[in-house]
């Protein structure tokens, strides 16, 4: 009897939802007959709605891109601007790099580097300084080119004094414990057979070029550490560096996002008022003075013969790799905006590079040497400028057997700079620069590494509106006079790989020289199916 009672439920409630889902239909469709009588026509989007109140924009304030720049009692510089957002980014930018070892072991920079935000006499160990640092959401790093060594955080702003002595910390008073050199030294080594194993051979061809260019000085002198070296420097060696390069005339602490004001007291108090941790240790190891030399351009040539390795798991062929360099202008030159322009158009990359236009696929390197040899796997420029002189290379690479051809093309398009510029690729290279230059501005770590670099060269902060009009300024005559001033030069070469179908240094060159009637260079037409 259960069963039956059971069913008779069932049926009655199947039978009841029925009939709602019929009540339902039946109700919409009434509503929609009842309501399609009763809509209002809504204001085109053409117009502004009416009774709302009018819309309050943002605007940006003249005086937040302002560089505020003050030097303290002991010559020590202080920059900081303004800028929107709740953190903040701190550092030290340094006048310290390879170039300045000359009369050290080459690779005390290297070393540093390894060494950075580790324990000091505030903080005991690498943790407690990271521990401080996260406090206020913030990270840290240290980076060093040839001329300058940047010491950086970025972290709340709220937290800007803490970060403020974190650096003055790891610059000034760094433990240098035996314990961490050791760790730094089996880093260093550690990076150094890391390099040899990777198929990826910028770094090492950038030293190469480097030394071509300024054979034995200044910046000539290795970044990377050399082997000979990894066990020679020691604490003795690094303090004697540290104390004649970290000075405060050769120092500049920057920051944005911040109030001048408390920033230039915070680091008052813990840059100035706070001493070196050298000024009180007696170091009793050579102590020369800094070097002064001005950058010698020689050019030359730097090659060594070994195995580039394969990439993994990749379909790409053993490659060799050629750099050509040429002595181009410093930073502070009236050509260096030009220099800048002229690089862009010639731009490249690799041979399965993804992109449009903005992406470079129009410039010379592109449309002159990668679509038309189908050997190039690289063909990309470089401009590096520095306080008193400058290198424009570019690097290619090719299977052994083409590396003949590919120097040689390499060689003809750098001379053919000097040739006609087109009025669409130079106002191509005019707008991808300033695009290029403004974009990178909007991340806050530039901005920082901007600001502390230009004060640190030149006193003070040209602002972007600067560059964009010398940018616009430049005209296909600029780029023309430019490439010929480089042209006039000696060449530099940096080769590594299988190198048995190098050309010499005397064939390169020749095909860099112009002709006197017109600018095609000279050398024997290259087979595009030679195998």
């Amino acid at each position: 009897m259960s069963h039956v009672t059971d069913m008779k439920v069932l049926f009655t409630r199947l039978f009841s939802i029925k009939n709602g889902f019929n009540n339902i239909r039946w109700g919409s469709r009434q509503f929609s007959q009842d309501s399609g009588k009763s809509v209002q026509a809504l204001p085109p989007l053409s117009e502004p709605m009416p009774n709302l109140s009018p819309v309050v924009y943002s605007s940006a304030k003249s005086e937040d891109s302002i560089t505020e720049v003050t030097v303290l009692s002991n010559g020590l510089r202080v920059a900081s601007e303004k800028k929107f957002g709740q953190f903040c980014t701190a550092g030290v930018v340094i006048d310290s790099g390879p170039r300045y070892e000359v009369a050290y072991p080459s690779g005390i920079c290297h070393f540093l580097e390894k060494l950075s935000f580790g324990a000091t006499h505030k903080y005991p160990t690498r943790d407690v300084m990271l521990r401080e640092l996260e406090r206020h959401g913030g990270i840290c790093d240290c980076q060093g080119s040839r001329d300058t060594t940047v010491y950086a955080a970025s972290a709340d702003s709220k937290g800007l004094e803490a970060v403020t002595q974190v650096l003055a910390e790891v610059t000034l008073r760094p433990q240098l414990s035996t314990d961490e050199i050791e760790a730094a030294r089996q880093a260093v080594a550690f990076e150094l057979e890391t390099l040899s194993m990777r198929p990826e051979q910028e770094t090492i061809l950038m030293d190469m070029i480097h030394a071509a260019a300024y054979n034995g000085n200044t910046l000539g002198l290795p970044k990377i550490c050399p082997k000979e070296n990894v066990y020679k420097i020691d604490r003795g060696i690094i303090l004697n560096y540290l104390k004649n390069h970290y000075t405060p005339n050769r120092m500049v602490v920057a920051a944005v996002g911040v109030d001048h004001e408390p920033f230039v007291e915070y680091v008052q108090k813990y840059f100035v008022d706070m001493k070196p941790m050298w000024n009180s240790e007696d170091n009793n190891s050579f102590n020369p003075n800094v070097d002064k030399s001005i950058s010698q351009y020689t050019g030359g040539i730097e090659q060594e013969e070994c195995e580039i390795p394969l990439y993994p798991g990749s379909d790409l062929p053993e490659l060799s790799h050629v750099v050509i360099g040429i002595e181009s202008c410093s930073h502070g030159d009236p050509d260096f905006v030009a220099t800048c322009v002229l690089n862009m158009m010639m731009g490249g990359g690799g041979s399965f590079s993804a992109g449009g236009p903005g992406k470079g696929m129009y410039t010379r390197l592109y449309t002159n040497v990668l679509n038309r040899y189908h050997w190039m796997f690289n063909a990309t420029a470089y401009n590096h400028a520095y306080g008193d002189t400058g290198l424009f290379c570019v690097h290619s690479a090719s299977p052994p057997n083409r590396i003949y051809d590919t120097t040689l093309v390499i060689a003809r398009e750098l001379s053919n700079m000097a040739g006609k510029v087109g009025e669409t690729e130079l106002r191509r290279a005019k707008t991808q620069l300033q695009s290029m230059l403004l974009m990178n501005l909007e991340a806050r770590p530039v901005v920082f590494e901007d600001v502390g670099r230009q004060v640190l060269a030149t006193g003070k902060r040209k602002p972007p509106s600067y560059f964009i009009n010398e940018i616009e300024k430049i005209t296909a005559d600029d780029i023309v006079r430019v490439a010929k001033r480089m042209l006039s030069k000696r060449p530099s070469v940096a080769a590594r790989g299988k190198l048995t179908h190098l050309p010499t240094f005397e064939e390169i060159q020749a095909n860099m020289t112009l002709n006197k009637s017109d600018t095609s260079p000279q050398g024997r037409r290259l087979n595009l199916f030679r195998v």
